[in-house]
This record gives C-alpha cells, sequence and structure tokens, in this order.
C-alpha cells in the first residue's frame, strides 16, 4: 500500500458563506459588494418577484368568472349549417352544438357548400359565406350579441 492510495474521510463542514471576515471567505463572502443579491435570503425571493414593481400574478384578475373584454368570436363553417333551415341564430347554434354558448360571438365562413336555404342572423360573416348563402337563396343580417341579450332577457 501507499501513501497515495490512502482514503482518508475528512470531517470538514462546508463553508458557511456571507458570516463575516473570520469566516475565511473574505470581505464579502464571494458576494460581491452591496444590493440584494448579497444580502441574506436572497435565494429564497418568491416566485415571480420582480424587483419591487407589482409581480404578474397581481396584476392578473383571479376572479372566478373572468372573461376578456378582447374575446374572439367562434367559428362556424357554412358546409355545417346545411342540416339546418329557415331562421338561424346563436340560439339555433347553440342548440345544435354548433357553439358552445348562444351569448358568444359567432362568425361564419365559407368552406363547402351550402345547399339549404336560410336566413342567418349572426355577428360576422366573411364576404364569401354571405356570398354562398344568398347563392342559396337565403339571407345575411348582422346583428349586435348586446340587443339579442337584452330581448331575451
Amino acid at each position: 500500500m501507499k501513501y497515495n492510495d490512502l482514503n482518508v474521510n475528512k470531517n470538514t463542514r462546508p463553508s458557511r458563506k456571507g458570516r463575516g471576515i473570520s469566516a475565511g471567505q473574505g470581505k464579502t463572502a464571494g458576494r460581491g459588494t452591496k444590493g440584494q443579491k448579497a444580502r441574506t435570503g436572497h435565494s429564497k425571493m418568491p416566485a415571480g418577484f420582480m424587483g419591487g414593481q407589482r409581480a404578474i400574478m397581481q396584476a392578473v384578475p383571479k376572479l372566478k368568472g373572468f372573461k376578456s373584454f378582447h374575446a374572439k368570436a367562434e367559428v362556424v363553417y357554412t358546409d355545417r349549417l346545411n342540416d339546418l333551415s329557415g331562421k338561424v341564430d346563436n340560439v339555433v347554434l347553440a342548440e345544435k352544438s354548433l357553439i358552445s354558448s348562444p351569448y358568444v360571438k359567432v362568425k361564419v365562413i365559407s368552406r363547402g357548400e351550402i345547399t339549404s336555404k336560410i336566413e342567418l342572423e349572426t355577428q360576422f360573416a366573411s364576404k364569401t359565406a354571405i356570398e354562398a348563402i344568398k347563392k342559396a337563396g337565403g339571407s345575411f343580417k348582422k346583428v349586435s350579441i348586446l340587443k339579442k341579450a337584452k330581448k331575451e332577457a
């Protein structure tokens, strides 16, 4: 056995940084000079802490039922309207499960052929969708969702 083959268990503790000059880490313990990162507890900053300004979690609304004012309209394609006839509005589309609720904005977009004659009353429709509906003998009327909600209430 050689001297360099010996395994010696060291009974030394890891160095405790930031405990003053006598700890053997120099004056600032390798943390730089002053500032938030040099202080005790810097590693325990809360998630999302943004340096003293309002954190993102505080800025975002957290109440149940929050709806964005800029909600996008739900899309319905013209080929899905072939099963319907007569007057078609948000209520009819919601009953047929083409949209999630009768109180959402709806946009009709052209895709495929439309064969049924319908009177469509929604919030938006593309030019090609309106042309396809009129070609099939139907009509399109732009309706505000707020007025529909007031009439039902």
